[in-house]
């Protein structure tokens, strides 16, 4: 259940209830991203550079497919108003321009004294974990 303001009720998050969100990385995200960060590695930007590195062509940003965590809590789960205490990022995997990402995010534990939601956090292309870690989040 979601209030007219979008957020489920702490009251009504269980154990085990998960969301996902997918999008396909493309060369705009890229340098959207390149540009509102200000890393503009050649792994990522360049073509030619990236032939030659151990990728063989351009890989997309890690925290783009990690930002789409956000889009999940702000949006879906716990939803608008909640806000970040915490996330643990571990990058398996490259993210290639082209690929569709999944993020998933699953209730592990609920503090409902401290108003705090933790979350077991996935990013996967083709069915392979390219990020895993954790969230805690605040909900109001």
């Amino acid at each position: 259940m979601q209030l007219s303001t979008g957020i489920i009720p702490i009251e009504l998050i269980e154990i085990g209830m998960s969301v996902s969100y997918s999008q396909t990385i493309t060369d705009a995200d890229v340098k959207s991203f390149a540009g509102l960060s200000g890393d503009h590695n050649p792994v990522h930007v360049s073509d030619e550079y990236a032939e030659n590195s151990r990728y063989k062509k351009r890989i997309a940003h890690g925290f783009i497919s990690a930002s789409f965590f956000s889009a999940l809590f702000g949006t879906k789960l716990p939803g608008p108003g909640c806000v970040y205490a915490s996330q643990s990022l571990k990058f398996k995997r490259p993210v290639y321009l082209g690929d569709t990402v999944t993020a998933t995010a699953e209730v592990t534990a609920i503090d409902l004294k401290k108003r705090r939601v933790f979350f077991s956090t996935v990013c996967t292309v083709k069915n392979k974990a390219v990020i895993t870690g954790e969230a805690e989040l605040f909900v109001p």
